[in-house]
């Protein structure tokens, strides 16, 4: 079993840029997939980004496609999440979360059921 743990969220300016990153111990991530969710208050959680196990495919959200970039380094047992160009609406708790059973070079996946093992989330929060 694998635990995750979210770091890098805080407060910024509309405009600014922050780095999320999932560390993941107990397991090596490179056998996960891993997604980022987030979810607004009032709001349900929704898909943002996710990466499969190799590095080379990843998929987004359209409301942040242009702005955020996923990625991993295995070798740190890390995955990141590079949020350029944030606008008050991306203001969320953003979670890391990773999908077992996933084929290596298999598409990531942007629905929330299929990931397997969450951590605990960071604050973003975005003032206009």
């Amino acid at each position: 079993q694998v635990q995750l743990v979210e770091s890098g969220g805080g407060l910024v300016q509309a405009g600014g840029s922050l780095r999320l990153s999932c560390a993941a111990s107990g397991r090596t991530l490179s056998s996960y997939a891993v997604g980022w969710f987030r979810q607004a208050p009032g709001k349900e959680r929704e898909f943002v980004s996710a990466i499969n196990r190799s590095g080379g495919d990843t998929a987004y959200a359209d409301s942040v496609k242009v702005r955020f970039a996923i990625s991993r380094d295995n070798a740190k047992n890390t995955v990141y999440l590079q949020m350029n160009s944030l606008e008050p609406e991306d203001t969320a708790v953003y979670y890391c979360a990773a999908r077992a059973h996933s084929y290596y070079f298999a598409a990531p996946s942007n629905a929330a059921y299929e990931y397997d093992y969450w951590g605990q989330g960071t604050q973003v929060t975005v003032s206009s």
